[in-house]
């Protein structure tokens, strides 16, 4: 069970109690999810453009999705925030008051559960799923000489960044090497101290963060 698995769930779990619920996650944005797909394709993005699209199909969703429904009291469940970005342009990149600047913007979040899980164990349920691409191998920094090395290369620099930020933003870590049924019964749990305040504010927003994911 992957991370959207997870945020269909709670968004399942809210609504039978009465909450409205709103998803939104990466490229999935009008006006920008078709041109990232097209860009990706070609293998030939680099790192500036690579967060710059990023960054616009986030303003995009922010703007037409996630901000209208806060105000309209819903909760709003997100399938990967600016951390993934951060983690992923950190380490392209390399210039960190660039990228954080690019994403200046976004809203605070009320909770960030970061699932955390090793190289090794990753691994074994990528090549149990779909398999591994260009962009989730880091191929585009030239980490390895295969995907598989490639692969493990990049998304051990990427567990080392979420690591860095788990303090600094106060992510609350679930171990995902643990059952579907544990997990979905922690992030629940996370959660419900924030729904005793609900109807005192306006809205709550809470981020997944699935690191590494098999999906981009």
């Amino acid at each position: 069970m992957g991370r959207s698995t997870h945020i269909e769930m709670l968004q399942e779990w809210l609504e039978v109690q009465g909450y409205g619920v709103m998803t939104t996650g990466w490229t999935r944005s009008n006006l920008m999810s078709k041109t990232i797909e097209m860009a990706k394709e070609g293998n030939i993005l680099d790192r500036w453009s690579f967060t710059l699209l990023y960054a616009t199909d986030f303003a995009d969703r922010l703007e037409h999705q996630v901000i209208p429904a806060l105000r309209s009291g819903f909760i709003v469940l997100a399938d990967r925030y600016i951390y993934t970005a951060l983690a992923r342009d950190f380490v392209r990149s390399g210039d960190r008051r660039w990228v954080r600047d690019v994403f200046g913007f976004a809203l605070v979040p009320d909770l960030v559960c970061y699932l955390r899980i090793d190289v090794e164990t990753l691994v074994l349920r990528v090549i149990e799923s779909k398999g591994m691409n260009f962009w989730e191998s880091g191929m585009d920094l030239r980490l390895g000489g295969d995907l598989y090395d490639s692969f493990k290369k990049y998304q051990s620099l990427l567990i080392e960044e979420f690591d860095k930020m788990t303090e600094e933003f106060k992510f609350e870590v679930i171990d995902a090497r643990k059952s579907p049924e544990e997990i979905q019964e922690e992030l629940q749990n996370k959660i419900r101290p924030l729904l005793s305040n609900h109807l005192e504010s306006p809205a709550v927003l809470v981020d997944s963060v699935a690191h590494p994911s098999p999906t981009t």
